[in-house]
This record gives C-alpha cells, sequence and structure tokens, in this order.
C-alpha cells in the first residue's frame, strides 16, 4: 500500500471515529435532573440588575402524543416528543411574555393556557397548532388569580384551583365551558397548611423557620382510577424542602383527605434540591411523570431549574413520586421496560482531587465536585484556554457526565438569541495519553445543565474538560459529575442505626455509624414496610435532623450507604410510632 494511500485511509478512520464520538455523545436512553433545557434569564422589574436563569413552576401536558411544557417568565415554552428531549417554540402570538406559574390543559382538539396575575383580569389561551403558536384569547373571566390550575373532568365540567399565600386556602369555582369559561359566583375553599401537624408544610431551609408560616401554592389536578388528586406546593420555592402533597377526593370540589405518605414529590438531600409547584402528566406507555420546581437560589431566590420524575399509583391508590437518587442518571420516558429506573451509575467524581488552569478570587475548582449548586468554580478569563482536570484515584468506567453552568455576574437577560456552548470532556488512564469522551466542539445548542451519555463507557482514571465557548462573561461550573461504576467495592451494611422521634412529633433525628468508604448514606422512610416513598440523600455526615414527619402518622425507617462502587445491602426497616 502506498504512503499516500495509507495516509487518505488513516484520515478516512480517523473521520469515522470523530462521526461516532459525536453520535455517541447525544444518544440517551437516561436522563440526569436537572433537565437540560435553554432556560430564559429572567427579568424581573424589582431586579432588573439581578442576571439569573431560571425555569419554574411547570405545567406539562399531552397533546396529539407529544408533550408541551409551560414556565415561568420564559416568553414561549417547550415541545417534546418523548418527555426527555425539549426545543423551545417562541409562539407567533403570546400574550402574557411576564406570566407566572402558568396552567395548562388538553382539551379536545387544542392546548388551554392561563397563567397567573393578581393584579388584571386573566384571559384562557387557545391553540390547536401548539407548535407554531398562533394562540387566541377568551375575554378575562377571574381577577386576583395566582397559581391557577385549570381542569376539566371526563363529563365536560370545567374548574379553575387557584392560590398562593401562607394564609389563604387553596381555593375553586366551576367554570362555564359554554358560555367562555364563565365562572361561577360561587367560591369552594378547600383545605390550607397545618405546618403544626404536618412538619414538612414548615418554613424555611429544612423546615427550620419557627416565625413564619409555610406558603400554600401551585394546585395541580390528576385524576386516576375514578379519583381526584389534587397537589400543592409547601413551604416555599427557594428552599432545599419545597414538595408537594396532595389530597385525594371522590369529587373535583371535594370534599378532601389528607394523603398519609405526604410529602409525595420530596428531594431536599443531594446536589438538585427541590420537587414542589409541580404537574403530571401521561407520559409514552401511559406511564406518569412529575415536574417540579427546583431552587438554586445563589443569585437571589427565584432562581430555580425543573426536575422530573417518575410517578405511581400502588395497590391502595397512593400517589408515589419516585425521587430515589433523584439527581443521578435515570432511564427515561421512552425507554421500554425501563423507564424511571435508577441507571446504577455511581458518581465517581465527588471531591476527588481537581486541578484547573486558572482560578477567580476564592471560586476554586472544589466548588464542582461537593455535590453542591451553591458552591462553583469561575476561571480567571472565558477562552478557550481554560480546563480543568479531575484525578478519579481509581479506574472508574464512566457512562454519563454532567455539566452544569453556573451565571456569575452573566448580565443576561430575557430569552436571549444565539448562545451556545462549547467544549469537550477527555479522559485517560495515565493522565498522558487522552481520548475523547464528549465532543461538544461543533455545537451551536444553549446547553446549561448539559448531560451526555456515552455511547460506549470508558474506563478511565483522569477527566479533563476543556472550554472553548460559554455565552456567559465569566466561565462558571457548579457543578462538572461524572457518573459511572467504580472498580472497587460497595459499602458495607450500615451499623447502629436509630431513630428517636422527638417530643415534637413532627421531628426525629436519626443518627448512624459513620463509614470509611461511604460518599453519602441515602436515609428511608414511609407508612408501611413496603411504602418507604420518601428518601433523604446525606453527604458527608451521619445523622439526620429529619423534620418532615405527620403528627398523627406512624412511620418505617431504613438506610443504605452508597459510594462510587454502588449501594450497599438496606439495613432492617425501623418501626417507630
Amino acid at each position: 500500500m502506498s504512503r499516500i494511500l495509507r495516509a487518505i485511509l488513516s484520515l478516512a478512520i480517523l473521520a469515522c471515529s470523530h462521526s461516532v464520538v459525536q453520535a455517541q455523545s447525544t444518544q440517551k436512553s437516561t436522563y440526569c435532573n436537572p433537565i437540560n433545557i435553554d432556560y430564559t434569564y429572567a427579568v424581573y422589574d424589582a431586579y432588573r440588575d439581578i442576571s439569573y436563569r431560571s425555569g419554574a413552576d411547570p405545567a406539562v401536558v399531552e397533546f396529539r402524543n407529544e408533550y408541551y411544557m409551560f414556565v415561568t417568565r420564559s416568553m414561549g415554552y417547550w415541545h417534546s416528543t418523548d418527555l426527555q428531549n425539549w426545543n423551545f417554540v417562541k409562539p407567533e402570538k403570546w400574550y402574557f411574555q411576564g406570566s407566572n406559574a402558568p396552567a395548562a390543559f388538553n382539551y379536545k382538539d387544542s392546548v388551554l393556557y392561563v397563567a397567573g396575575d393578581p393584579s388584571g383580569s386573566m384571559s384562557i389561551l387557545y391553540t390547536d397548532d401548539p407548535k407554531r403558536g398562533n394562540w387566541k384569547a377568551t375575554p378575562g373571566i377571574l381577577g386576583d388569580l395566582q397559581d391557577p390550575a385549570l381542569f376539566i373532568d371526563d363529563d365536560g365540567k370545567a374548574y379553575m384551583y387557584w392560590g398562593s399565600s401562607n394564609t389563604y386556602p387553596i381555593r375553586v369555582k366551576e367554570l362555564d365551558r359554554k358560555d367562555r369559561f364563565k365562572p361561577s359566583e360561587k367560591t369552594v375553599e378547600l383545605f390550607k397548611l397545618h405546618g403544626d401537624k404536618h412538619g414538612w408544610e414548615r418554613f424555611g431551609e429544612n423546615h427550620s423557620d419557627t416565625v413564619l408560616a409555610g406558603y400554600m401554592e401551585g394546585a395541580w389536578m390528576t385524576k386516576h382510577n375514578g379519583k381526584y388528586y389534587l397537589q400543592y406546593a409547601a413551604p416555599g420555592t427557594e428552599f432545599n424542602v419545597y414538595g408537594d402533597g396532595v389530597y385525594i377526593s371522590d369529587s373535583p370540589l371535594g370534599p378532601f383527605t389528607y394523603a398519609p405518605n405526604n410529602p409525595v414529590s420530596y428531594k431536599p438531600g443531594g446536589y438538585m434540591n427541590g420537587a414542589g409547584h409541580g404537574s403530571t402528566v401521561v407520559g409514552p406507555a401511559g406511564e406518569y411523570w412529575h415536574f417540579g420546581s427546583a431552587t438554586v437560589s445563589v443569585n437571589m431566590n427565584w432562581e430555580r431549574r425543573i426536575n422530573m420524575f417518575h410517578t405511581t399509583f400502588d395497590k391502595d391508590g397512593l400517589m408515589h413520586v419516585n425521587t430515589y437518587f433523584g439527581d443521578y442518571p435515570h432511564f427515561g420516558p421512552a425507554t421500554p421496560g425501563k423507564m424511571g429506573q435508577f441507571a446504577g451509575w455511581m458518581l465517581l467524581s465527588y471531591k476527588k482531587p481537581v486541578r484547573a488552569s486558572s482560578v477567580l478570587e476564592n471560586f476554586k475548582p472544589e466548588g464542582m465536585l461537593d455535590e453542591s449548586t451553591k458552591t462553583f468554580w469561575v476561571a480567571e478569563q472565558n477562552n478557550d484556554q481554560q480546563w480543568v482536570q479531575i484525578d478519579l484515584e481509581k479506574p472508574g468506567r464512566v457512562h454519563a457526565v454532567q455539566v452544569n453552568y453556573h451565571d456569575y455576574k452573566s448580565n443576561l437577560y430575557g430569552k436571549v438569541p444565539g448562545l451556545y456552548h462549547r467544549y469537550v470532556i477527555e479522559g485517560s488512564t495515565d493522565g498522558k495519553n487522552w481520548k475523547m469522551l464528549v465532543d461538544r466542539s461543533d455545537s451551536y445548542e444553549d446547553v446549561p445543565n448539559d448531560y451526555v451519555e456515552l455511547g460506549t463507557p470508558q474506563t478511565v482514571r483522569y477527566v479533563r474538560f476543556r472550554n472553548i465557548h460559554a455565552p456567559t462573561p465569566n466561565l462558571a461550573i457548579s457543578g462538572l459529575r461524572v457518573f459511572g461504576v467504580g472498580q472497587g467495592k460497595a459499602p458495607s451494611r450500615v451499623k447502629n442505626f436509630k431513630v428517636n422521634r422527638k417530643q415534637d412529633r413532627r421531628d426525629a433525628m436519626i443518627t448512624w455509624d459513620k463509614q470509611a468508604n461511604a460518599q453519602g448514606y441515602n436515609v428511608l422512610w414511609g407508612i408501611s414496610p413496603d411504602k418507604l416513598y420518601s428518601s433523604w440523600m446525606v453527604y458527608g455526615d451521619n445523622k439526620l435532623d429529619l423534620k418532615s414527619l405527620g403528627i398523627d402518622q406512624g412511620y418505617y425507617f431504613a438506610i443504605e450507604a452508597f459510594n462510587e462502587n454502588g449501594v450497599s445491602e438496606r439495613t432492617k426497616v425501623v418501626k417507630v410510632d
């Protein structure tokens, strides 16, 4: 073979291998919270000098076997064919550019939409072509409407639920669908928070505020097997414990009964906290999915993202939103036979040694690896000379990587066109010879929470992120998360697990023996041994002051340890009356 022919063949092989890497970087059977959409930069009149992305209060509906997600103050909405991959829709005509806490509903051959505005009369928008977005408006139907939820029953009767207050209850009016959704004169008050009985409804980070009352907001109605599940959020959107509870009824107007396993959607520990003010939608293969608001709250309180969780109803009719390992990779809605299952890929990068090309002030690269959204690395400059290198200390089989960018003095506002991120991630066994893991060098996508599943897992010890382009003035990353399976041993079963329910029955102090080789622990609890539906990820500690319990409810507890190699056997279930 001639030298020229060999050179041509080598180039062809290189091109093919590069295209394979590119294909690998976009194939996804899994997803990882927070969901990766091009979140809009918020514009609030009172905070025009603070720049931050935010996505919250998601209202997700199915329409013609596809899906639409409406989000607070996003200047449009998102479309998906599978609930996993989303594209932004800038509608042809849009009435509520600054709308809060939207509601949506699929009725007959149209998508209906309404958003909260306590200062004026609100209209219902409707369209039969949401991909194009040629929306039309009904006359105003309600005033003083905050956090609305529109529901149309199988018999055609329509209802509007609403409420966002630390004083007033969730309320509902029946709407006359035949008279342009005119509201009835009668208002039905349904239920309000009882933080004195339900520990999770108390205000503050970790429910620790003893002065202010929690906020009840974000109603959403789901009908399942003839029962009505009215979901609501508490205690405040900026807190790690923001979650959703549910009341159940035989009628959309009540009376409603508090579900004993509340909160049903709860994600207080780990990297991405919060699962409140959400919506529940039937997705592919008839499976339910719950979308909720997660907190960032660094630049300001309302800096948020969106989480998605698989949801079921058990044999007793109790709603269960699965937040177990809730910000680790799970199989997506379009993965037959596995949808919603934890992929079993562990965090290889947690608190591992890391070096960076440069550091601005005290924003060190360790802030990317501590599983906190509130700490982050900032490079001295935003250019293609910036890099970060992680030593996993031992070889691990890498399945996926998530890059969570942070807005540090970004000075961007609204829906900014043309934003995109470019980077590459490489892996090495010796720190000298590198192979491509993720190639975003030619990307024009805006991916602030980019999650990339490798088509072919790679065994490496070192992982290197190299920046090419970030659309913000500063290159800042709050989470560079490497997922896979280590080659060592998983932790052993946790010892000396104790649950001490306090005199205030809303609280329990939970303790256990720390394990030297554990990254963290999952504390699980529920109302029976087979209903341990709630969990709390605890990193680097051997205690949890749990303040989420109901005073009239007995509980069952268990715990497991985890590290980069896997998850331990759970302890025996502990009953606490």
